[in-house]
């Protein structure tokens, strides 16, 4: 097994730099390297185990679903908005950026976790017609009317049908949480958005409970209130 180096590990991971050389890397997943071993989850975030060999154990007993499905590798990386369930203990969270960048879990009901929001990163013509919109964790959803849905727009996805179920406008007056940058974490509502010629990102002033602050359109995903529910300050 390949480790991580823990001082060059992303900013995103909840860990102790400083503890031990060596944490454990990510394995195959849709969020790749900046992803969190699920490992990392169960032993630093939550305490639910000591070390990698009681997560393997409990991974493998197959109480631990993400985003619906069984998993079965402790290595497996969990990202922006996946939905992590312990059914034995019948616990749901929600990941979700905290202050400062690193991702931490948001307890949500039991419905909440039957759904996933995902941010459009881009929309393309396929083969018969169809328009199919790319996801901001690797994942695709086909959609009827092309028109309806841009880049930077959310929509929420029930995962048993995979249909989008709810869709988010980017658009000014929006709900939105900053998952990069040095306002990562924070939650407000879109003033404006300033739109830049050629090759520069368009920018956005956001209104926050501290204030109005700027940030760039690439670092925010549009949400509703179901999302801020929670303490997101980890």
């Amino acid at each position: 097994m390949t480790h991580q180096k823990r001082l060059s590990a992303p900013v995103t991971w909840p860990i102790e730099r400083k503890t031990a050389p060596f944490t454990v890397a990510p394995g195959a997943g849709p969020h790749g390297e900046s992803g969190v071993p699920i490992v990392i989850i169960l032993r630093d975030v939550l305490g639910y185990v000591d070390n990698e060999r009681e997560a393997k154990y409990a991974v493998r007993s197959g109480y631990v679903t993400v985003n619906g499905k069984t998993v079965t590798d402790h290595t497996l990386p969990l990202g922006l908005f996946d939905i992590l369930v312990f059914t034995e203990r019948e616990e749901h969270y929600r990941v979700f950026p905290g202050r400062g960048g690193r991702l931490s879990l948001t307890p949500i009901d039991p419905a909440a976790a039957e759904t996933k929001l995902s941010k459009v990163v881009g929309k393309q013509q396929i083969e018969g017609g169809q328009t199919q919109l790319s996801l901001h964790d690797g994942g695709t959803v086909l959609v009827d009317d092309p028109n309806a849905y841009g880049t930077h727009d959310s929509v929420i996805i029930d995962l048993e049908t995979h249909e989008i179920v709810h869709h988010l406008p980017y658009e000014e007056g929006a709900m939105v949480t900053a998952v990069a940058g040095q306002h990562a974490g924070v939650i407000g509502t879109i003033e404006a958005i300033d739109v830049h010629p050629g090759s520069s990102a368009n920018t956005l002033r956001l209104a926050t409970d501290d204030g109005e602050i700027q940030t760039v359109e690439q670092y925010v995903v549009v949400i509703d209130e179901n999302f801020t529910e929670g303490d997101n300050d980890g």
